[in-house]
């Protein structure tokens, strides 16, 4: 699988890569912020990975979807930046961290 990792700084990538080596991910970090502007960047994904200070409101969800994006993982505890009900009509999943 193919992930968009978003709003990354070096050490993120570095426990990330770690992390993954179990797993195989294909993992494209990106610094930048997940926004509607940015939210092409996830062409060729079938997931991102998004922080606290992305936003994912319907329109960028859409984007997503429309570039075949189907799942949202969240590296925060709450989905206060992620429209669940779009998210749910375009049938797509999320995730999220359940605590720190």
């Amino acid at each position: 699988m193919r992930v968009a990792v978003f709003s990354t700084k070096p050490y993120d990538q570095k426990f990330l890569k770690e992390a993954n080596e179990v797993h195989g991910f294909h993992l494209t970090f990106y610094e930048t912020r997940l926004t509607g502007a940015t939210a092409k960047l996830a062409e060729g994904h079938q997931a991102v990975c998004a922080f606290v200070n992305d936003e994912l409101p319907a329109e960028t969800l859409q984007t997503l979807a429309d570039l075949g994006v189907r799942m949202v993982a969240m590296r925060c505890a709450g989905f206060n930046n992620l429209d669940l009900e779009k998210l749910k009509a375009l049938g797509m999943s999320a995730a999220r961290v359940p605590a720190y």
